[in-house]
């Protein structure tokens, strides 16, 4: 669309990467953000816990450097090998390779229609994962930090492979449970240090499979020798970088890790009796590679070095963001329970192998975030998985926000459907969408959709009057203020990765727009008796649309575009302080609606939604107690075999609820009837009385003759009800 009539000035506009021009590479002198998430497991279909811990995150921090024109490279795949895997593919008869594309292509799906920006999405299972996976592991034994180490380990004589503690149960040697898992009795708490320790050990994917005890042995990681290296990177790291504590480090920068049992970090196995992983490379030492033979590389050794691995997939140049450390900050997103991998274990390895690599400049956590009062389960079909979200027939940019309103930052959160649903309605459309939808609207109708103002105005930052004698000027200094105080707040969350105080703030910013428009009174009396300053109030207006486009953009792509659709503008830049870039002259595009209203009736649609998603253990009418306003998430969800014990019990309840049902729609009916219908029940019941009286022979008279009139009476009831209901249905 032509009649564009925007401020030039640069740096004004974001710079917006062509793939086809090549990948996005770090400039010398300047600031590079290098971004990843959690690698995703791939045989797991991600829940929206997983989502926002990791992917969702990463992916707002990524756009909103993209917004600051910082050259930006984010980086995620699926994390594939390990015994999960390698077990899972044994179970559905496939190879190990077969299980991970099939599911590779399920989360591909599935962060595509969450819109997420990676540069390159990938997979662990190439040629260059294993590469740079070995070459890792041979730095660190070529200088000295991998020991052997000989243990028992339990074994499935049937299936021909070592057991990992998960895929094993039997008797708890404590208190005797039958079935205590492989790392921990969850009767007693007892933990163990190996399998082994279990009486009976036996096969938890079958059962009837016999289960041996067997020695192996693995290579050890000397992070006991590493740590000195570690604890002084990460004491800079931190500073630098004000991390704040975490799952594994104090404010102190101290390490707090279960690992160390209080006498520091100690070796740890790097490698696994698998098929299915990396192969451990030959080392030279014949001894050693003669028992490493046939063994892989443990998956949370190789599983961090698919940052890297996939960036090489996405350009040979891949140094130039991994072994940069001087030009490059890294910015690593993920949930609690993978802190210590990225913060002891990743770094370790690349301190160990004394290259120049891109360590970690900031981590960004997440706590757990629930599905109303219990866990996401796959297996019970209970919450809302990453497949299952478009089925609400919601878009994605309504999932991001509520998800990322919800980010559970310092701790746990809740997925409530009534909060899905009053995000949408109550925050989105009425405060976003409203705004944007009033001032659009205004100028198409009144202006013919051109933008006005003074002729010839420059624009540049908005700068309050220094005379406020006057209601205008004072209203404008208030709000250009407010705007510029309000946009440093949202730059200082989001360059903390506080993402939810950064989209809270982006959401007071809309707000203001409303308040600025109510203050000012806009409206056909302000347009008539005072055009200049209703000229004013909407340019200030529609550059703060113009605003909010940029703001929203890392946390609701397609409604920023929607809004630069309707302003007929290209996206911009974030700026450091409110401005007029958008000039009077300047020709608007159509008003169009960003959001729509979820329709809720007594609670019907969340209803829908909590039963359709709570699998076989949800009953939605019976949580106590209840939630907000007594929607039901809030408390406990019950199992329904804790509710529904008793057959006979459950219909008589059903049958009491439809007759209080009933007797609540009489009662309605009751208070519209008519004199005349009332007068002629009571005949019909007194008649009927009489009727009764005289067949048990407590009332004289003749029953056939009473028995006549009643009906007679019950006739004209009826006749008097028909002439009523077709005398309503006429109105």
């Amino acid at each position: 669309m032509s009649g564009r009539n925007i401020r030039q000035v640069d740096g004004l506009l974001m710079n917006i990467h062509d793939p086809s021009s090549g990948p996005v590479l770090p400039k010398d002198g300047e600031r590079n953000v290098l971004i990843t998430s959690a690698l995703p497991y791939v045989n797991n279909v991600p829940h929206l816990g997983n989502i926002i811990g990791s992917t969702l995150s990463a992916d707002v921090f990524a756009r909103y450097s993209r917004t600051l024109n910082v050259p930006t490279l984010y980086i995620c795949g699926t994390d594939e090998y390990g015994t999960a895997t390698e077990t899972k593919a044994l179970e559905e008869g496939v190879s190990p390779l077969e299980l991970c594309t099939k599911f590779h292509k399920l989360h591909t799906e599935i962060y595509e229609w969450f819109e997420l920006s990676f540069d390159k999405w990938g997979r662990t299972s190439t040629p260059e994962h294993t590469k740079i996976t070995q070459d890792v592991y041979l730095d660190l034994h070529k200088n000295g930090f991998f020991k052997l180490e000989t243990s028992d380990q339990t074994y499935c004589e049937d299936d021909n492979l070592f057991l990992a503690d998960r895929f094993v149960e039997g008797t708890c040697p404590q208190c005797k449970y039958d079935d205590a898992r492989g790392d921990q009795c969850d009767k007693c708490g007892l933990t163990y240090s190996s399998p082994t320790e279990l009486i009976n050990p036996r096969c938890k994917r079958n059962k009837n499979h016999k289960v041996s005890v067997r020695p192996s042995t693995h290579a050890c990681m000397r992070l006991d020798l590493l740590q000195p290296k570690l604890e002084e990177w990460m004491q800079k790291a931190r500073v630098k970088a004000k991390w704040g504590s975490n799952a594994v480090i104090t404010d102190k920068g101290e390490i707090v890790e279960p690992r160390m049992l209080g006498d520091g970090l100690r070796p740890s196995a790097v490698t696994r009796d698998l098929k299915w992983g990396v192969e451990v490379p030959k080392t030279g030492d014949v001894e050693e590679d003669k028992a490493m033979e046939g063994k892989v590389i443990y998956v949370w050794f190789d599983a961090p070095i698919g940052y890297p691995s996939i960036t090489a997939t996405y350009t040979d140049e891949w140094e130039k963001w991994w072994k940069n450390p001087d030009n490059v900050e890294l910015y690593q997103f993920m949930g609690k329970d993978n802190v210590y991998f990225h913060t002891v274990l990743f770094p370790s390895m690349l301190i160990g192998t004394a290259q120049p690599w891109t360590m970690l400049h900031n981590i960004s956590s997440t706590q757990y975030l629930n599905y109303e009062d219990t866990k996401f389960s796959k297996s019970r079909n209970i919450g809302v998985f990453g497949n299952n979200a478009r089925e609400t027939g919601q878009p994605p940019s309504v999932w991001r926000y509520y998800l990322l309103s919800q980010r559970p930052e310092n701790s746990d959160s809740s997925f409530l459907w009534s909060n899905f649903i009053a995000a949408n309605n109550n925050e989105l459309l009425a405060n976003l969408g409203n705004f944007v939808n009033r001032v659009i609207k205004f100028v198409n109708a009144k202006y013919d959709s051109v933008v006005p103002g003074p002729e010839g105005f420059a624009g540049g930052d908005a700068v309050p009057q220094s005379d406020t004698t006057t209601t205008a000027a004072q209203l404008d200094t208030d709000f250009f203020n407010d705007i510029n105080a309000r946009l440093a707040e949202y730059r200082a969350s989001m360059d903390d990765t506080k993402l939810r105080n950064g989209l809270a703030t982006a959401m007071s910013l809309s707000a203001r727009g409303n308040q600025y428009l109510q203050d000012n009174s806009l409206d056909n009396a302000l347009l008539a008796n005072q055009p200049e300053r209703c000229a004013q109030v909407l340019l200030n207006a529609i550059n703060l649309i113009y605003l909010l486009s940029v703001v929203f953009h890392p946390f609701m792509p397609t409604t920023s575009e929607g809004i630069l659709r309707q302003l007929n503008a290209p996206a911009r830049s974030l700026p450091e302080k409110f401005s007029i870039d958008i000039l009077p002259g300047h020709k608007l595009g159509k008003a169009e609606y960003l959001f729509k209203k979820i329709e809720n009736l007594n609670g019907a649609q969340e209803k829908a939604w909590q039963k359709q998603f709570g699998g076989d253990s949800v009953v939605a009418e019976k949580v106590t107690p209840a939630g907000p306003d007594g929607h039901p998430e809030g408390g406990k969800v019950p199992h329904a075999k804790d509710i529904v014990v008793d057959k006979k019990a459950a219909h008589l309840a059903k049958q009491a609820e439809i007759a209080k049902i009933k007797r609540a729609a009489a009662k309605e009916a009751e208070k519209n009837k008519s004199p005349e219908e009332k007068e002629l029940e009571s005949k019909v019941e007194q008649q009927g009385k009489l009727v009764a009286l005289i067949k048990k022979g407590v009332q004289e008279g003749n029953a056939d003759e009473e028995l006549a009139k009643a009906k007679e009476l019950k006739a004209e009831l009826a006749d008097l009800r028909k002439k009523l209901k077709e005398a309503s249905l006429s109105k």
